[in-house]
C-alpha cells in the first residue's frame, strides 16, 4: 500500500504515515484485519467522527488505494460545497417577489456556464431593486414594454460599481466608479438574454422585442476596442528570467524543514517548472494548461518544407503542442518554443503513475499531464502560488496599472508580442495559434504598440514625400564684404542654370523655370565666374511641393504638361508672365528627394 502511495506522488514520509494511521483506524472501526471488508460507508463514518476539516484528505487518499484494488467501486472526493447566497435575506431585500421568482427560474433552466449565470443573476437582482424603487407598479418581467426597456438601457449606460447592490456590497472593488464600456455592454446583453429566454419559454407575454430594444447603443459600442492587458516589457523580461531559473527554494514549502536546509514544496519542482514554462511561452488559458494530456508534445525532428511557400523549417526549431477542447473551440495543435517541450518531457520522466480521470469539459476519461497524488493540479495554483513566487524572485510587484498579474495576462502579452514582432504573425495566424473561434476575438489582443506605429509612420515618409531638396551655392565673399541690395549672393542650382531669387521656395515656377530676370544660364560668363570662386558654400534646401507639383514629379509627362499649362499666365518673381517673356518653360532637373536627417540642410 505504501508503494502505491509513493508511486502516485505521496513522497513525504510523514504523509504516508498519516495515511497508514487512517488504515489502522478504519480496520479497528470495523473490527476486522481485512481491507476487503471496508466500504465507503465506513470511511464516511470515520470522517463524521473527526472534527471538521481535520484529516479528511487521509481518508480520501486511502479510498483511492481501495478503489485501485477493487475493494470499493470508486474513490471518495474532497467535497468543498459552494454555499449559495441566492436565498439570503440580505441579497433578496428590496427585490420584488415575482422578479425574484423568475430570476431563480432562469438561473435553474439556462444552459450557460455557471459562472456566467451567477454574474447575470446578481445583476438581475440589482435591476429588480432599481425596478422596485423607480417603477413599483411594474415589478414583474411580464409588465415590461419597450419604453421601460429603453429607459433601463440608458440607466445601465451610466451604471457605477455598487449601484443598487445589496445592503453591504463590500465585495464591489469598483464601488462609485463607472463600469467599463465592455462591462456595461455585457450587462445589457445579460438583460437581453434574460427576457429572450423568458419569452421563448412562454413564461411572460411578448410585449416587446428584446433583441431590438435591449441592445447597446452605438455611443457605448464605440468605446469598446482592443485593450489587451499586456505586461510591460521590462517586467515581462524579469518574469521570464525568474521562470527559467526557478528552484524549489523559490516556492512555498510544505512540512518541516530538514536539517540540511532542504524543504518540500506542495508539488515536485519538475512539475512546477513545466507549469511555469508552459505559462510563459505557450499562450494558453489557465484551464487549458491544467487539462493538458500526457504525451501532448510532439517533436519536429527533421527539416520540413512549408507547403505553398517552399520555405524550410529547421528541425527541432519548435515543437508541437496538442491543446484539448477549450473555451471556444475543439482540440487543436500549435507550435511552441522547444523550451516548453523540454520542460514537459522532464516532468513526464518523473511524473508519478496515476489513474485516468474524467475531463470536466468533454467527459472523456484521459491521462492528465499535471497529475499528482491521483488528482490534477489545483486550478488556482498558478495564480495564487506560482505567479506570486515568480514576482518575488524577479523583484516585481504583484500588480501594475492594468491590474493583478494573472495567467491570462501572459496570454495577452505573448499575443501582442507576436503581432508586433519584426516578422509578425498575421491576424488569422494569431487566431489559429490562440485557438479563437473568430478573428473578432483575436482583435482584442492584436493592438499595435506605439513604438511600432511610430516606426511605421517614420518609414512611410508622409512629410518627406512632399519635399524635394535643391542645391544652393552661397557666395561667402559677397556675404563677408557686403553687396548691393540688387546683387545676388544665393544661387539655386536648376541643372541648366541658376536662380538668384532669394525666396526661390515661394516661386510658383520653381518646378518649371520661365527664365525671368533672376535666371542665370550656366553657359554665361557670370555663371562660369561663380563656379570658379573658391569660397562657395554648397548646401541643400528643402522645397515643399504642392499637389500638382508632386504629381508632376511622380506621375510623368501628362502631369508635367498639365503643370506647364497652369503656369503659363502666372507672373514670375520679376513681374512678367511666361507668355509675356516669350520663352518656353524649362524643367528643373537638379531636384532630388529630401533627406530630412542630413546635417547640411539650410
Amino acid at each position: 500500500m505504501q508503494e502505491l502511495l509513493l508511486e502516485w506522488g505521496y513522497g513525504m514520509t510523514g504523509t504516508r504515515k498519516k495515511v497508514m494511521r487512517t488504515v489502522f483506524e478504519a480496520l479497528l472501526f470495523i473490527r476486522s484485519p481485512h481491507l476487503s471488508e471496508l466500504k465507503l460507508e465506513h470511511l464516511e463514518a470515520l470522517i463524521a467522527r473527526r472534527p471538521r476539516h481535520v484529516g479528511s484528505w487521509c481518508i480520501v487518499a486511502f479510498s483511492r488505494v481501495l478503489a485501485s484494488m477493487g475493494t470499493v467501486p470508486e474513490a471518495m472526493e474532497i467535497k468543498r460545497p459552494v454555499l449559495s447566497n441566492r436565498s439570503s435575506p440580505a441579497l433578496t431585500r428590496g427585490v420584488p417577489a415575482e422578479w425574484m421568482r423568475l430570476c431563480n427560474t432562469w438561473f435553474d433552466r439556462s444552459a450557460y456556464a455557471e459562472r456566467s449565470r451567477v454574474q447575470s443573476f446578481y445583476f438581475l437582482l440589482n435591476v429588480g431593486r432599481w425596478l422596485g424603487h423607480t417603477h413599483p407598479t411594474a415589478t414583474s418581467p411580464a409588465d415590461w414594454n419597450r419604453d421601460l426597456a429603453t429607459e433601463l438601457v440608458s440607466v445601465v449606460c451610466q451604471w457605477h460599481g455598487g449601484d443598487w447592490c445589496s445592503v453591504d456590497p463590500a465585495h464591489v472593488k469598483s464601488r462609485g466608479k463607472i463600469l467599463a464600456p465592455s462591462t456595461r455592454a455585457g450587462r445589457i446583453a445579460a438583460l437581453r438574454i434574460f427576457f429572450r429566454d423568458l419569452q421563448e419559454w412562454e413564461l411572460i407575454p411578448r410585449r416587446f422585442d428584446p433583441m431590438r430594444h435591449l441592445t447597446a447603443p452605438r455611443s457605448l459600442v464605440g468605446l469598446i476596442g482592443p485593450n489587451p492587458r499586456v505586461i510591460a516589457d521590462d517586467i515581462w523580461a524579469k518574469l521570464v528570467w525568474a521562470g527559467l531559473n526557478i528552484t524549489a527554494e523559490d516556492l512555498p514549502y510544505k512540512g518541516p524543514t530538514r536539517p540540511s536546509g532542504l524543504h518540500h514544496s506542495a508539488y515536485p519542482i519538475e512539475m512546477c517548472r513545466a507549469l511555469v514554462v508552459t505559462w510563459l511561452f505557450a499562450g494558453l488559458r489557465n484551464n487549458e494548461i491544467i487539462c493538458l494530456r500526457l504525451g501532448c508534445i510532439r517533436w519536429q525532428r527533421e527539416d520540413a518544407t512549408v507547403p505553398g511557400t517552399g520555405e524550410l523549417l529547421p528541425g527541432d526549431a519548435v515543437c508541437l503542442l496538442d491543446v484539448p477542447v477549450n473555451k471556444t473551440g475543439t482540440a487543436f495543435t500549435k507550435p511552441v518554443d522547444r523550451l516548453v517541450g523540454e520542460a514537459i518531457a522532464a516532468w513526464e520522466k518523473v511524473r508519478p503513475q496515476g489513474n485516468k480521470l474524467s475531463d470536466w469539459k468533454t467527459g472523456e476519461v484521459v491521462s492528465f499531464l499535471f497529475l499528482i497524488r491521483n488528482t490534477t493540479v489545483g486550478k488556482h495554483y498558478l495564480n495564487r502560488t506560482i505567479i506570486p513566487a515568480l514576482c518575488r524572485k524577479a523583484g516585481v510587484p504583484l500588480a501594475d496599472v492594468r491590474g493583478n498579474i494573472t495567467t491570462h495576462r501572459a496570454r495577452s502579452t505573448i499575443a501582442s508580442q507576436l503581432f508586433n514582432a519584426k516578422e509578425p504573425m498575421t491576424l488569422f495566424e494569431l487566431q489559429e495559434w490562440l485557438g479563437h473561434a473568430s478573428p473578432s476575438a483575436t482583435q482584442h489582443y492584436a493592438k499595435i504598440t506605439p513604438l511600432k506605429l511610430a516606426k511605421s509612420y517614420a518609414d512611410a515618409g508622409y512629410f518627406a514625400r512632399n519635399l524635394r531638396a535643391i542645391e544652393v551655392l552661397i557666395d561667402q565673399d559677397a556675404v563677408r564684404t557686403g553687396i548691393a541690395p540688387a546683387d545676388p549672393w544665393k544661387f539655386y542650382d536648376l541643372g541648366h542654370g541658376y536662380c538668384t531669387y532669394d525666396f526661390f521656395e515661394q516661386c510658383p515656377h520653381r518646378m518649371a523655370c520661365a527664365k525671368c530676370d533672376f535666371y542665370m544660364p550656366k553657359q554665361s560668363s557670370a555663371a562660369l565666374l561663380l563656379e570658379g570662386k573658391a569660397n562657395l558654400l554648397r548646401l541643400l534646401q528643402e522645397i515643399p511641393l504642392g499637389e500638382a507639383e508632386e504629381a508632376a514629379v511622380e506621375d510623368g509627362v501628362a502631369a508635367y504638361e498639365k503643370l506647364l499649362l497652369k503656369l503659363t499666365d502666372i507672373p514670375t518673381p520679376a513681374g512678367p508672365t511666361q507668355r509675356q517673356i516669350g520663352s518656353d518653360l524649362v524643367q528643373i532637373t537638379a531636384l532630388r528627394p529630401s533627406r530630412t536627417t542630413s546635417s547640411d540642410h539650410l
